[in-house]
């Protein structure tokens, strides 16, 4: 048991603490919208920071630290049970009596550690504040007890990697985008961010580090988020799973396919345990699986997925294969940029191929092509053939073809296609 002293010098701690420089993300949370605020998504992805940006601006506002209660529950202090998590509140109380609670505001990061957390959070915002953010790093796990515990209380965010404009921003913020000089820099760091991903930690470690600290992450992932979370037994082949996925991203996914390979090297397991691992590896953000667009939303769901690893570099950091395909290095960066800017996004595919559609309620908006580059005529002719019949399916009079660094524009049956550097489209 987590007894009151040793809580209220957490609290206490900190309060105390400095709160670390953050960077400005261009995710915008509100601090009064009379509901629980969410965030949610991979590990050291940078919820952590959101929540600090949010308590810099709190004292900005004039709140004093002792209205400010933050608790992280990965500190290794923490043993708590169900039972004793209102400990928290009663040690807090204590602590300042004076306060009126009403006023507080109330941080719970990576909560989903505590099992039964979601009671806790209810009855507090039904009682005490409506002042309430938390973060976790599962998406079932945190989906399921909201939905059923807080009951459209919660507004729940989406915390990504950086995005390239949020990468630009913070190594080059200064860069002139229109001067010759500027656009070669950009080319370069676009280069890096491609391989290197968007992990905020990364930015301040050396070259030699940042392979080491993404594979740690991904062991931490499949160790805690899955092995302990989910009571695997079976560690090895989930872990040939999931580098699988990663190795997969930018392509279609077949859990039949892994089954055959695990089956061939004499290894024993079901399809059904595999196609767990799959909503298990997308519940905790290691992967993101993309439909093939219908205006049936069970065709939809039915369909073959395109798999997408959560963040570039992690990907290339766990597959050399991978790492070396500079294409779908480029097609998962476009998809995660997309996803960033809450885009609901989905592939077509009636004869050729679009890589991305974006929808809106339930509508294509846009169509997206991503190459490469438009050098090669087979290349070419697929890549316009696959735009244009997205753009006649869908009654779109224009598309876009995103490459590495190439600017063309072109008219192909009466649909008019920008070609334009991924760098350049993401940064206007």
């Amino acid at each position: 048991m987590l007894g009151k002293d040793l809580l209220k010098t957490i609290i206490t701690d900190n309060q105390l603490r400095a709160i670390p420089k953050t960077w400005k993300r261009t995710l915008k949370i509100p601090l009064d919208s009379g509901k629980i605020i969410t965030l949610a998504g991979v590990r050291r992805s940078g919820k952590t920071y959101h929540l600090f940006n949010l308590l810099n601006e709190l004292k900005k506002l004039g709140l004093s630290k002792e209205q400010i209660l933050y608790m992280n529950f990965e500190d290794e202090r923490f043993l708590l049970e169900t039972n004793e998590l209102n400990l928290i509140l009663q040690s807090y109380q204590e602590l300042y009596p004076q306060l009126d609670l009403r006023k507080c505001y109330f941080f719970f990061d990576e909560i989903q550690e505590v099992k039964g957390w979601e009671k806790f959070i209810s009855r507090l915002y039904s009682t005490v504040t409506k002042n309430i953010f938390i973060t976790g790093s599962n998406a079932t796990l945190l989906s399921k007890e909201i939905a059923t515990a807080l009951r459209g209380r919660t507004i729940t965010f989406e915390v990504f990697t950086l995005s390239f404009r949020e990468f630009i921003s913070i190594v080059s913020p200064t860069i002139n985008r229109n001067s010759s000089q500027g656009q070669a820099k950009l080319i370069n760091l676009f280069e890096q961010f491609m391989h290197q991903g968007g992990f905020p930690e990364l930015l301040k470690q050396n070259d030699e580090l940042k392979e080491k600290i993404l594979q740690e992450y991904f062991n931490t992932m499949v160790l805690r988020d899955l092995i302990e979370r989910y009571h695997i037994s079976q560690a090895s082949i989930l872990k040939y799973f999931c580098k699988r996925a990663v190795g997969n991203s930018a392509s279609e996914f077949s859990v039949h396919k892994i089954y055959n390979e695990l089956k061939s090297q004499g290894y024993r397991v079901g399809k059904d345990a595999l196609y767990s691992y799959q909503e298990y590896v997308e519940a905790i953000y290691l992967m993101r699986f993309i439909s093939k667009y219908s205006s049936s939303t069970l065709k939809s769901e039915m369909s073959q997925k395109k798999s997408y690893v959560i963040d570039q570099g992690l990907g290339a950091a766990l597959d050399y294969k991978f790492s070396q395909d500079k294409g779908r290095l480029l097609e998962t960066t476009v998809a995660l940029e997309l996803l960033k800017q809450d885009k609901q996004i989905s592939y077509a595919q009636n004869g050729s191929e679009c890589d991305f559609v974006v929808i809106e309620k339930g509508h294509v908006v846009q169509a997206i092509q991503v190459t490469l580059d438009l050098t090669n005529p087979s290349t070419r002719e697929r890549e316009i053939k696959g735009l244009v019949q997205a753009c006649q399916n869908f009654n779109l009079k224009s598309g876009t073809i995103l490459t590495f660094d190439q600017t063309e524009q072109l008219d192909n049956e009466n649909i008019q296609i920008k070609v334009l550097p991924v760098w350049k489209y993401f940064l206007s």
